[in-house]
């Protein structure tokens, strides 16, 4: 790892690092992305000189798909279960870090710095989405409802918890129930 991973700065949140962990898992779980691609979602969220091998992709994907359980949850015990997994696993002892950079104080849990990319997806997600969880007492997100999608979204905001990843799902499938409904009555 090449960049300072900057998860916990002041100003930034468990928020922004949920977001940046559905962003990573959109891309990585995806069957075409690239070492482009994940780079693009790793600076636009604040990395600095990214360098991907091969293998940190590979690590970034097998990270991306043990994340994807969190999502997969039914309720928030069975979420609490899968973080408490993932965080024994991979969890090292808090620890603070400015990087040597002067980034600025953040927590980390992974083992180093300059740990590999997969471990510190992981280690870096699991506590965002175990901050979200303990604060708002349910489960950190989910996957979209919309048939045929299935990405994961944090629930990031007050409000009725969500069940699709974006408007334009939600709305695809109600107009799809509408037209069902329609069908049905004629």
């Amino acid at each position: 790892m090449t960049s300072a991973h900057r998860d916990f700065l002041p100003g930034r949140s468990a928020r922004a690092a949920a977001q940046r962990a559905v962003d990573l898992m959109v891309v990585l779980l995806a069957p075409e992305s690239s070492a482009s691609d994940v780079r693009s979602v790793l600076e636009a969220h604040g990395e600095t000189s990214v360098a991907l091998a091969p293998s940190d992709v590979a690590s970034l994907r097998e990270a991306a798909a043990e994340l994807r359980e969190v999502f997969a949850a039914r309720d928030v015990a069975e979420a609490a279960d899968v973080l408490n997994r993932l965080l024994a696993r991979y969890a090292h002892p808090p620890r603070l870090t400015d990087h040597a950079d002067g980034f600025g104080w953040h927590l980390h849990v992974d083992a180093d710095d300059d740990g590999p990319w997969g471990a510190w997806l992981v280690t870096s997600s699991a506590l965002a989405l175990a901050v979200l969880l303990a604060d708002r007492q349910a489960p950190p997100g989910g996957l979209c409802a919309a048939s045929g999608c299935g990405k994961p979204f944090a629930h990031l905001g007050g409000g009725s918890p969500r069940r699709y990843c974006s408007t334009r799902c939600a709305t695809r499938e109600r107009v799809a129930a509408h037209r069902r409904d329609r069908s049905r009555t004629l």
